[in-house]
C-alpha cells in the first residue's frame, strides 16, 4: 500500500510539473502574502486494514468500498514555503470482513464495518516556489480519529454477532498535491495515504475467540482523494 501511494504520488508531482509552460496570465498575485486563510475540501476514500495475527491459522479476507470525506481547511503561513494546516472533516467507508477459519454460514464468517470518523489532522505543507499559475506541494501530519460507529462499549462481541473497533485513534499520513490558481479561487487536488498507529480492535471477552483471539494488530490504511477550494 505504502509503496503504491509513493509511485502515485511520484507521477502527480511529474505531471504538475510539465504543465504550463508557455508564458500566462498570473492570477492572485498575493495570495501567498496571506498568513491566514481558510477553505473546504470534497473528495473520496478508498480504505480497508493492515492486520497481523499472533499465528497462522487464521485469515480476514477485507472487502473495501469507496467512501467519501467532507471537511474545512484551516491554513497557517509560516514560511513562504512551509503551511501549517488544519483539516477537520468526516470520513465514512463501508468495509466487509470474511473470516475464512469459521465455518456456519455468512451470519457467523461475515461482518459489515460500517465506519464514519471525525478526523482533525494536523499537517505541514511544504511547497515549490510558485510556477506560473500552479503550485506543486508534498504534505504530511498526524491525525486524531474519532470512529462514531465504535461500538466500543456495546456489552455483545461477535459471539452476538457486534465487531467492535475503538472510539479514539490516531493516524498518520503523508500526500502529495497542487495548488491552481484560478481568476476566482484556489482549486488544490491532492492524493493522501493514511496509515493507522494504534491497534483499533476491541477484542471479544473469550480470549480464544475465533473472530479477535489470534489478531495481533487490526489498523485502518487507506488512500485519500481531495479536492480543496480556497
Amino acid at each position: 500500500m505504502k509503496k503504491i501511494v509513493l509511485a502515485i504520488i511520484f507521477i502527480f508531482i511529474i505531471s504538475g510539473l510539465k504543465a504550463q509552460s508557455r508564458d500566462i496570465v498570473t492570477y492572485k498575485q498575493n495570495w501567498d502574502k496571506q498568513t491566514i486563510f481558510w477553505g473546504y475540501y470534497l473528495g473520496l476514500n478508498m480504505k480497508d486494514y493492515k492486520i497481523t495475527y499472533k499465528t497462522e491459522g487464521t485469515f480476514i479476507n477485507v472487502t473495501p468500498s469507496a467512501g467519501f470525506n467532507v471537511g474545512l481547511i484551516g491554513d497557517l503561513r509560516i514560511h513562504k514555503n512551509i503551511n501549517l494546516r488544519i483539516e477537520p472533516g468526516l470520513s465514512s467507508n463501508t468495509k466487509e470482513l470474511a473470516f475464512t477459519n469459521i465455518s456456519g454460514g455468512p451470519k457467523d464468517s461475515i461482518r459489515n464495518v460500517n465506519a464514519t470518523y471525525l478526523r482533525i489532522p494536523l499537517l505541514l505543507k511544504l511547497s515549490t516556489d510558485r510556477l506560473y499559475n500552479f503550485r506543486p506541494y508534498l504534505i504530511g501530519g498526524v491525525s486524531y480519529d474519532y470512529n462514531f460507529s465504535s461500538n466500543q462499549d456495546n456489552p455483545d462481541d461477535n459471539s452476538n454477532g457486534e465487531f467492535r473497533m475503538k472510539k479514539n485513534n490516531f493516524t498518520y499520513e503523508i500526500g502529495a498535491g497542487v495548488d491552481f490558481y484560478l481568476p476566482y479561487f484556489i482549486f488544490s487536488p491532492s492524493i493522501r495515504g493514511i496509515f493507522a498507529i494504534n491497534n483499533e480492535l476491541v477484542k471479544d471477552y473469550d480470549p480464544n475467540s475465533p473472530w479477535t483471539g489470534n489478531v495481533d494488530y487490526f489498523g485502518t490504511r487507506g488512500i485519500f482523494i481531495k479536492f480543496a477550494f480556497h
